[in-house]
C-alpha cells in the first residue's frame, strides 16, 4: 500500500536525525494516526523536541511548542480576548495551541490550574473562552513532555490529565554507536526545518479516517481486549484499573498497528506489543510497587490472559 510506503518514509526519514530511536518514532506515528496524545517522560535533553518538530515537518503540519512553567497562565496557552478600540469590541487572540502539532515541553512543570488549560483541548479538539467555543485545527495533535516526579519543581499530574494521553513513553539515552554518530556529525536540529513534508494534510487526515474502517476486529480480540481490561479491574496489584477510555485506546492504537505492519486485520501481538505503554500511565498501583517495576508488572499481567486461538 502506498500508504504503508509513506509512512516507512517516514520513519526513515526521522531515524537520520534521531540516531537508534525508531521504536520511539513509531509509537508516536502509531499515536498520532490513532488520534491519541502523547506522553513522554524523559531527562532534558535526549532529543524529545526533534522529535515533535521532525512529526510536523514530515506530515506537513503547522507546529508550536509551549514550555510550561510555575507562572505560566491559561491564557498563555488557549489566547486571551483584547480590546479594539477602532472596533469598540473585544477580539479573541488565538495563542499557541491552535496549531496541529503542539510540544508541550516539561508539562508537569506548570501549576494544576495551568495543566487543567489542556484538558477540554486534548478531549473536544476545542477551546471555550467568555462562553464561546473555538474549534482547534485538524489534525490536532498534543506531544507533551515531563521530568521525572523525583526532580526539584514538579506537579504530578493528576489522574484525569494522565487518561488524557493515549500512550506514555521514553525515548531514552542512545545506544553508544548512535551516540557516536551523533558527535561525528554534530547537532542536526537546525536540518530539520527544512524537511520536504512526505504527506500532505489531507492525506493525514484521510488516513485518520481510513485505518479505523480498513482493519478488522474480529470478536475473538475484541474479547481478548476485554479480558485484559478485567484482569486490570481485579488484580491485586492495583487499586484502579483501566477505564473505558482505556479500552478505547487499545482498541484504536492496536488497529493503527497492524496497519503500519501491513495487515487489515488485528491479532494479540499487536495489543501485546503496545500494552506497556497504553496500560501503565492509566491505572493506580497499589503503593509497594516501585515505580521501575510498573511496565514489567503490566507485562506479566497480559502474559496471564489467555491468548484466542
Amino acid at each position: 500500500m502506498v500508504e504503508n510506503k509513506k509512512i516507512k518514509q517516514v520513519i526513515d526519514t526521522l531515524s537520520n536525525y534521531l540516531h537508534g530511536k525508531e521504536r520511539a518514532i513509531t509509537l508516536s506515528l502509531i499515536t498520532f494516526f490513532s488520534k491519541g496524545h502523547l506522553l513522554i517522560e524523559d531527562l532534558p535533553g535526549l532529543g524529545k523536541t526533534t522529535l515533535a518538530l521532525g512529526i510536523a515537518k514530515t506530515l506537513g503540519l503547522s507546529f508550536s511548542r509551549i514550555q510550561f512553567t510555575s507562572d505560566l497562565l491559561p491564557s498563555d496557552i488557549i489566547g486571551v480576548s483584547i480590546y479594539k478600540k477602532e472596533k469598540e469590541e473585544f477580539e479573541f487572540q488565538k495563542g499557541p495551541i491552535f496549531h496541529n502539532i503542539v510540544l508541550v515541553d516539561e508539562i508537569n512543570r506548570a501549576t494544576p490550574k495551568t495543566q487543567s488549560a489542556l484538558l477540554e483541548a486534548m478531549g473536544e479538539k476545542q477551546v471555550s473562552v467568555e462562553g464561546k467555543t473555538f474549534k482547534l485545527p485538524k489534525p490536532f495533535f498534543v506531544i507533551a513532555t515531563q521530568n521525572p516526579v523525583e526532580q526539584f519543581g514538579t506537579f504530578p499530574l493528576p489522574e484525569s490529565q494522565l487518561d488524557r494521553f493515549m500512550m506514555k513513553i521514553s525515548v531514552g539515552y542512545p545506544s553508544r554507536q548512535a551516540e557516536k554518530e551523533i558527535l561525528k556529525g554534530g547537532s542536526k536540529r537546525e536540518e530539520i526545518y527544512n524537511i520536504k513534508p512526505i504527506f500532505s494534510k489531507e492525506e493525514v487526515l484521510q488516513l485518520q479516517e481510513e485505518i479505523p474502517k480498513k482493519v478488522y476486529l474480529s470478536e475473538k480480540i475484541i474479547d481478548y481486549i476485554l479480558d485484559i481490561v478485567e484482569l486490570t479491574r481485579r488484580t491485586k496489584f492495583l487499586h484502579v484499573g483501566l477505564s473505558i477510555r482505556g479500552t478505547l485506546a487499545i482498541a484504536r492504537a492496536s488497529r493503527t498497528n497492524a496497519f503500519f505492519k501491513g495487515r487489515d486485520y488485528v491479532i494479540p501481538e499487536d495489543i501485546k506489543e503496545l500494552a506497556p505503554y497504553l496500560i501503565t500511565h492509566r491505572v493506580i498501583f497499589k503503593e509497594e510497587y516501585e515505580t521501575s517495576d510498573r511496565q514489567e508488572i503490566i507485562k506479566s499481567l497480559i502474559e496471564e490472559v489467555k491468548v484466542p486461538a
